[in-house]
C-alpha cells in the first residue's frame, strides 16, 4: 500500500491524544525517521464535552465544532482520520457525511478484534463514560457481531465516571488498584472473557500485566488500524490477549 497521511482529531482529552501519538510511533516498524507515519494532529481541547452534549441532546454544538477540524484536515490533504475518543463515535454517521476522507470507526474495529480474539458469542464487560454507555454505540456493534455486552450497573458506572473525570482528566492520575478491582469483578464475578477499556483516558494509566491480560484497549485497536491504513507495518509483539498485544 502506498504511504498515506493520517489526520488525528484529538484533545478529547489532550493527554489521551499524546498517548495515542506515542503509541503510533512506538508501534510502527521503523528504522529511520522516514519510516514513520506522516501525521497531522489537531489537539482541539476546547471542543464541547461529548458526554454532556449527548445527555443534553445538544449534538449540534459538537458537530459544528468538529466540522472545522475536518475542513482543516481536508486542506492538509490527509487520507484517513483517527479520532481517539470512544464517545465521539456516537456521531460517526454524521461525521462521514461531512467529508469524503475515510474516518476509522474505533468502536467497530474494537468489536471486530474481540470476535477475532475470543470468538462470537463471548461475554465482555465495558468501562466507559456515561455518554458512551447511554449512546449504545458499543451495544449496537456488539449485537451486530454476536457479542454479549455486560454493562455496569448504576453504582459501578458512577464509580467509573469518577475515575475518568475526577482522577484521570482532573489529576492525570488514578488508583490502579481501584481500576483493576473493577476488571477483576467483571472477569471473576460476572464471568466475562475480557473487559473493553472503552475510554481513551484509561490508556493513560499503566495497569498490571495481569489486568492487561483481561482487557482490550480500544485505543490500541485504533493505533493498529491507523498504522495499517497508513501503509506501514505494525511491530510484532508476543502473542497474548492483553491490550498491549494487539498493537
Amino acid at each position: 500500500m502506498e504511504d498515506q497521511i493520517l489526520g488525528v482529531i484529538g484533545g478529547m482529552g489532550p493527554k489521551a491524544t499524546s498517548v495515542f501519538f506515542d503509541k503510533v510511533v512506538e508501534s510502527t516498524e521503523a528504522h529511520k525517521d522516514q519510516d514513520h507515519i506522516d501525521m497531522v494532529i489537531l489537539n482541539h481541547a476546547s471542543i464541547p464535552d461529548r458526554t454532556r452534549v449527548i445527555l443534553d441532546k445538544n449534538e449540534e454544538t459538537f458537530l459544528n465544532a468538529i466540522q472545522k477540524d475536518i475542513n482543516l484536515l481536508e486542506v492538509a490533504g490527509v487520507d484517513n482520520i483517527a479520532i481517539p475518543c470512544n464517545t465521539s463515535h456516537y456521531f460517526y454517521d454524521a461525521l462521514v457525511k461531512m467529508t469524503d476522507i475515510n474516518i476509522i470507526h474505533m468502536v467497530d474495529e474494537t468489536v471486530k478484534h474481540l470476535v477475532e480474539t475470543y470468538g462470537a458469542g463471548t461475554k465482555v464487560g465495558i468501562m466507559a463514560t456515561n455518554g458512551t454507555i447511554s449512546s449504545g454505540i458499543y451495544e449496537k456493534s456488539c449485537n451486530k457481531h454476536n457479542i454479549d455486552l455486560c454493562v455496569p450497573d448504576k453504582e459501578l458506572q458512577e464509580q467509573i465516571m469518577n475515575i475518568i473525570y475526577h482522577d484521570i482528566k482532573n489529576d492525570l492520575d488514578a488508583d490502579t488498584h481501584e481500576i483493576e478491582a473493577i476488571i477483576h469483578d467483571f472477569i471473576f464475578k460476572q464471568d466475562c472473557s475480557c473487559v473493553i477499556l472503552a475510554c481513551t483516558e484509561f490508556s493513560v494509566i499503566k495497569l498490571s500485566e495481569e489486568a492487561q491480560n483481561h482487557t482490550i484497549d480500544a485505543m490500541d485497536v485504533l493505533v493498529r488500524k491507523s498504522i495499517e491504513l497508513s501503509g506501514k507495518q505494525v511491530k510484532s509483539l508476543q502473542p497474548n490477549k492483553s491490550n498491549a498485544a494487539i498493537i
